[in-house]
């Protein structure tokens, strides 16, 4: 059975059974439809699953204009783009030449558009159709002009003689242009006073006024807003006639445990393992990277009120498996491992990501700080895999003499030949990522090796390169 072609006209609309619903009707119909048949709500959002989807959900079917507060690096604006997907495929419009706005072709708000329907028979009154992916518009507020949002009178439009009180006279913004749609603010505090008291009256009047005339549209747009909590609860940064008039405030946060961490930074780092050279990534390996964003949420030498990104762990991860990658196809390893001396990399990808605490970090740069931070969550790690593996034992070869040189271009086969002598106790180490792939083992080897010195149980050199782990 052929399908149905869409409406073309006004009267065949109608004949369709269409009918006309504010955007905000229509994605509560869609949603609540979609949690009924169980579906996905939020493809690709992990972590918020018990904490904060449930309160956007109730915003839906509230029908409350959003805002998305938390720190840089929690999905705010992937929240906020999420929300498309709960319009409809595509809504019709009228299809006039000239107009602003995608009108209702039930209820216009212009002027154009309610000639349209006046002047017009409605096998005469043309009808196009707006995709979901179209109607939704972003704009981040520093920088951001009245004109851009809400919109200003045209001075060309004046030229040819249109009076300044008449609607035909304004240049739309982005919100009146995003009418039956979505529009999204990032960071709202940035803005300035005159644009949030235009804003609070869209919110609340659903109307424009631009340059003191008050032309009257029923603006029909869900608003979302984001906020970093620092600057929105200082006071002065948003006014508080804005604030009051927002339906819902969303907490965001970053990952309450490191596994929720790790899928995340898997999920949103894009790397593929596989091909032709391909990287095995040891469980403590993944740990470690999200546990140095853990510890730096942590730091008293970071800013907290700036918070760590998601992002950070991402690049981080990303410079690892790079780093490995490369000494894999130098070095002919299939497939490449990381190690912990490829951490020594991720400062590529770390550096400018943090905003240090002057009062706690004192005299102390940036890449000090990164030190003390990866040495705390190897540690940390470490000692988890210590009590349930009981490696600490092997910290006693050292006081034979023992020295062990790593670096992130020496090949794996060098460790096995330097643990000849000490085959018992390190296989100790080889059970926190069984195997016997000589890549496994060297990946192995320097974990524990930097848990024994981030427990101050062994010394560490380092020259060229290379780092040498000997007793103290």
């Amino acid at each position: 059975m052929s399908e149905q072609p869409r409406p073309a006209t006004l009267k065949q609309l109608r004949e369709s059974g269409w009918l006309s619903r504010t955007v905000k009707h229509e994605i509560r119909d869609n949603f609540l439809a979609m949690l009924k048949r169980g579906d996905e709500l939020f493809p690709g959002i992990i972590g918020y699953e018990n904490t904060v989807i449930p309160e956007v959900n109730l915003a839906l079917i509230a029908g409350h204009d959003m805002l998305f507060l938390g720190e840089k690096g929690q999905a705010k604006s992937r929240l906020m783009r999420s929300l498309v997907r709960f319009l409809d495929d595509e809504i019709p419009y009228l299809d006039l030449p000239g107009c602003p706005v995608h009108e209702d072709p039930y209820r216009p708000i212009t002027r154009a558009g309610r000639a349209a329907l006046a002047e017009l028979p409605e096998d005469k009154v043309p009808i196009a159709w707006w995709p979901r992916k179209q109607r939704y518009a972003e704009r981040l507020s520093p920088g951001t002009k009245f004109a851009d949002i809400i919109g200003e009178i045209d001075p060309a439009k004046l030229a040819l003689g249109t009076s300044m009180a008449a609607e035909e006279a304004l240049h739309f913004g982005l919100i009146p242009r995003m009418h039956r749609g979505i529009f999204a603010m990032n960071e709202i505090p940035e803005l300035d006073e005159l644009v949030q008291v235009g804003l609070f009256n869209i919110l609340e009047e659903r109307d424009v006024q631009i340059r003191g005339y008050p032309v009257q549209f029923d603006i029909d747009v869900l608003i979302l807003f984001s906020a970093n909590p620092a600057t929105y609860n200082r006071s002065g940064k948003v006014i508080p006639q804005l604030k009051d008039r927002i339906g819902s405030l969303i907490q965001t946060h970053y990952p309450l445990d490191r596994a929720t961490g790790i899928d995340i930074m898997e999920q949103e780092s894009g790397v593929t393992l596989d091909g032709e050279f391909p990287v095995l990534v040891p469980p403590f390996m993944k740990e470690i990277i999200e546990q140095v964003s853990i510890c730096a949420r942590r730091s008293r030498y970071i800013d907290h009120q700036s918070g760590v990104s998601a992002r950070f762990s991402i690049a981080n991860y990303r410079t690892m498996v790079a780093s490995a990658r490369h000494r894999g196809v130098r070095l002919g390893e299939k497939p490449a491992v990381p190690r912990i001396s490829d951490l020594g990399h991720i400062y590529s990808s770390s550096l400018g990501k943090l905003e240090l605490d002057m009062m706690g970090a004192h005299q102390m740069s940036e890449k000090q700080v990164l030190e003390s931070i990866q040495a705390e969550a190897i540690k940390t790690v470490f000692e988890e895999y210590v009590d349930k593996h009981g490696l600490d034992e092997i910290a006693d070869v050292f006081s034979k003499g023992i020295k062990i040189e790593v670096g992130d271009m020496l090949p794996s086969k060098h460790y096995a030949e330097r643990l000849k002598r000490v085959p018992r106790a390190w296989e100790k180490a080889f059970e926190v990522n069984p195997g016997e792939n000589e890549a496994v083992r060297a990946s192995c080897v320097e974990f524990v090796l930097a848990g024994l010195y981030a427990g101050d149980r062994i010394s560490r050199s380092q020259k060229h390169g290379r780092i040498t782990y000997e007793v103290k």
